[in-house]
């Protein structure tokens, strides 16, 4: 798979799971209450009684919407204060969903088995561990099942309003397309837009979306 270029990457996270119970610490929810915009922009693709999967789910905004709509909705992320505040917000808002602590190479991955997989801005993600994590979405998905992908692409070093700072893992629609080869594109777009999630995504950002079938 390619990555994005660069010279002179950062290193990763040395302590994922600290660093994002760090974020999440507190009353306040890092990327807001509402769902992602282009994901909630394109739910008439999905529909109740659907099994979908949230991957790194973080504080529940997207899980927990899906899960209003009518969805049949596992969720998992790495920080255990993410969780907490994602089950509580399902307890608050009368939903259920099936959370889990895990990283994503620790997570046991079903195959064949969602109708939907959702994985929004899953950039802590270095390309070795991209691609093992796309790879497992694949695998986890049903024939005909749908993937939702949205990301930073490599020109939001410019922005600086949200995403990790390390070009190696942003995405751009050619990285995507090659990632997801053998699957059925519907979408895969890069643009700009205006971000209002929390705190963690405010402000103009280089975004791509990609929609794809699995055969």
């Amino acid at each position: 798979m390619p990555t994005a270029p660069s010279s002179a990457d950062p290193p990763a996270f040395s302590d994922p799971a600290g660093t994002w119970n760090r974020r999440f610490e507190g009353e306040g929810f890092h990327f807001g209450l509402e769902p992602n915009a282009w994901l909630r922009s394109h739910e008439s693709l999905l529909h109740p009684g659907q099994h979908v999967l949230c991957v790194a789910d973080g504080e529940g905004r997207n899980s927990v919407w899906l899960a209003g709509r009518g969805l049949v909705v596992d969720a998992f992320d790495i920080a255990p204060a993410g969780v907490d505040k994602a089950r509580r917000l399902a307890v608050q808002r009368g939903v259920s969903v099936e959370y889990a602590v895990s990283d994503c190479d620790a997570y046991p991955w079903p195959v064949s088995t969602y109708d939907a997989v959702v994985a929004i801005f899953v950039q802590f993600a270095d390309p070795p561990m991209r691609d093992r994590l796309f790879a497992n979405m694949r695998r986890a998905l049903k024939p005909g099942g749908l993937l939702f992908l949205q990301g930073y692409t490599v020109r939001q070093l410019d922005y600086r309003t949200g995403g990790p700072p390390i070009a190696s893992h942003l995405y751009t629609a050619s990285l995507l397309r090659e990632a997801f080869a053998g699957m059925e594109v519907l979408e895969l777009r890069e643009y700009d837009d205006e971000l209002a999630e929390g705190r963690g995504h405010c402000g103009r950002s280089a975004l791509v979306g990609l929609i794809a079938r699995r055969p």
